[in-house]
């Protein structure tokens, strides 16, 4: 029995023991396919030596050094890479050890700001019923994930509250155009600033493209000009949570380059340090930053461990990667590949309701009827079933249940790296084409 607090209590996780590519070995049994990056990390897949020197030069030169005292050179690097052109207005970055860091501090950032510029009473987020922002009580709070907050519900805050995603397969209404579903999901946005008192708002939190909780849904044109047009409308903030589906995940550095709109503040994390290292970040537009060094010089946040100097050599070495060896091309031609080749095997299923996503972020919905889009018995656990077979054919997909409302619904997300070859491409969804089969006969 292991001495470590697992995920499951009932049952040991299986032991890995080495990673090459998008292979991933464990201690029994033959290589699996790494075809979600495990939580759509892995983005430049396992081994890549290039990575490996980087955190042992860092390592040898200097592990660690407090903020208070020093930056570091990677750290700095990093930033440059970053935001040194400025992408969208964003200007400075802020690097912690995760996703869930990340959106805290960005939290954070957007009171303080308010703070400074006089505005004190904005205290209210909006976000988004199934979202997830992640796992601390801040950013679980802010989030939109039922089965996970419910547990924490009495002690989380109360400056949170949730309007509706844009998510068309299960919320757009029969009959209902495109524009006329965008128009309105932003009266909804508008009518929550109302209830709030437009004056109380401080930011919209959305994600780019929803991740774990929904399984990779994008947002129907017009939709982000939208929610950033009634968030200009009250001087609010619009932060965009791009933990999973940023950095390349979509085609595009960052995902909202393809919705028309950027963010005032926005979070990355998984693909920016690809799993070699635990670390986030926000990033900051301008005016933002300014309000600060002008006002009381400070950002009243910090962490033992922001950028860790081995952490940030780390993701610079993966950023540099992504850039060097064309990884987004490769990215919009492959994710187009995974796309025609889930459409072809799964696109006529008699089980799989919804196939959706962008670049190598993609997911199956699945379904017991197609006609009514009526879920599974959630004590089915048919997302579990699925990930079980689809290891047991030699490939890894993430699964997740409760994607309708926390408790209904079954989906899988496929995120393989970027690195990600046609014939990679093939071979993931032809066992995942088995596991299907076998897990819903």
């Amino acid at each position: 029995m292991s001495r470590i607090l697992h995920r499951s209590l009932r049952k040991d996780p299986l032991l890995a023991v080495s990673g090459r590519g998008l292979m991933v070995q464990g201690a029994e049994g033959p290589p699996v396919i790494d075809a979600s990056g495990g939580a759509a990390v892995a983005c430049i897949g396992h081994g890549d030596e290039r990575v490996v020197r980087a955190i042992t030069e860092q390592a040898r030169q200097i592990a660690y050094a407090h903020t208070v005292f020093f930056t570091c050179e990677a750290a700095e690097q990093l930033a440059d890479l970053l935001v040194g052109e400025a992408p969208g207005g964003l200007t400075h970055a802020y690097f912690v050890s995760s996703g869930s860091e990340a959106m805290e501090a960005a939290l954070k950032l957007a009171r303080q700001y308010f703070l400074e510029t006089g505005e004190p009473q904005r205290t209210r987020f909006i976000a988004r019923r199934q979202s997830y922002h992640g796992n601390t009580l801040g950013a679980l709070g802010l989030g939109g994930n039922m089965a996970r907050r419910e547990p924490y519900e009495p002690i989380l805050a109360g400056c949170f509250s949730h309007v509706s995603p844009c998510f068309a397969y299960r919320g757009q209404e029969a009959g209902e155009s495109d524009a006329d579903y965008v128009a309105r999901l932003a009266a909804e946005l508008e009518a929550e600033f109302q209830r709030l008192g437009p004056q109380n708002v401080a930011a919209f939190v959305a994600e780019t493209i929803v991740g774990a909780t929904t399984g990779c849904v994008t947002a129907l044109p017009g939709y982000f000009p939208a929610m950033r047009a009634v968030c200009d409308r009250h001087g609010a903030l619009l932060i965009l949570d791009e933990v999973m589906c940023g950095m390349g995940r979509s085609g595009t550095l960052h995902a909202w380059e393809q919705e028309g709109v950027s963010p005032d503040i926005q979070t990355i994390a998984k693909g920016l340090g690809g799993g070699y290292q635990p670390i986030g970040a926000i990033l900051a537009q301008g005016r933002i930053v300014r309000a600060l060094a002008e006002g009381s010089g400070a950002f009243k946040h910090g962490h033992t461990y922001q950028a860790h100097p081995v952490a940030c050599a780390a993701a610079l070495a993966v950023q540099r990667i992504i850039r060097e060896d064309g990884l987004l091309e490769n990215v919009r031609a492959m994710g187009a590949r995974l796309e025609g080749a889930l459409q072809e095997r799964f696109g006529n299923h008699a089980h799989v309701g919804d196939i959706r996503g962008r670049g190598l972020f993609r997911a199956l919905e699945f379904v017991e009827d197609r006609a009514s889009r009526r879920s599974f018995d959630p004590a089915r656990k048919v997302n579990e079933a699925v990930k079980d077979a689809a290891m047991a054919a030699g490939v890894m997909i993430y699964p997740m249940g409760g994607t309708i409302d926390g408790r209904r619904g079954d989906h899988v997300i496929i995120a393989p790296p970027y690195t990600a070859t046609a014939a990679d491409i093939d071979r993931i969804v032809e066992r995942l084409g088995q596991a299907v089969e076998a897990a819903l006969p």
